[in-house]
């Protein structure tokens, strides 16, 4: 179902490799340089990284500390799921009693051969309650 692909490179080539293949000169310059600096002051360097450590953890134990967990002052809202499941169900059961009365009278109104403006209107209206009913969550 898929060909396979055959590749004829030489599994040692890597990313790594040839980066340090283009740039080995700068990099061994930087590597030189970086090793003169550090042979000939190694004290300035090791005090300095020192300090380093001691300024983190001051900051961190003072500065950056954390006064304790946040309280959150949430409204507890009194939960009942019982009577909400209840209620619901007695919303929607109340909603497919009006939408069944309102299918009725639609029902009825257009089985009629004639229409009066009264019809055309109660007609209008009881499509219009239809859709608010509908519409409800």
């Amino acid at each position: 179902m898929w060909r396979r692909i055959h590749s004829n490179r030489d599994p040692r080539d890597t990313l790594y490799r040839e980066l340090r293949k283009e740039f080995n000169r700068y990099f061994g310059k930087a590597g030189s340089l970086c090793s003169s600096v550090l042979g000939r002051h190694p004290k300035f360097f090791f005090w300095g990284m020192v300090l380093l450590m001691l300024v983190s953890a001051v900051l961190s134990f003072t500065l950056f500390r954390r006064a304790g967990p946040v309280q959150h002052t949430a409204v507890q809202q009194k939960i009942n799921p019982v009577q909400d499941g209840f209620s619901q169900i007695l919303q929607t059961a109340g909603k497919i009693r009006e939408t069944l009365k309102l299918k009725h009278l639609v029902d009825s109104i257009s089985a009629k051969k004639q229409l009066t403006g009264t019809d055309s209107t109660l007609l209008d209206s009881a499509l219009d309650r239809l859709q608010q009913v509908n519409k409800q969550p």
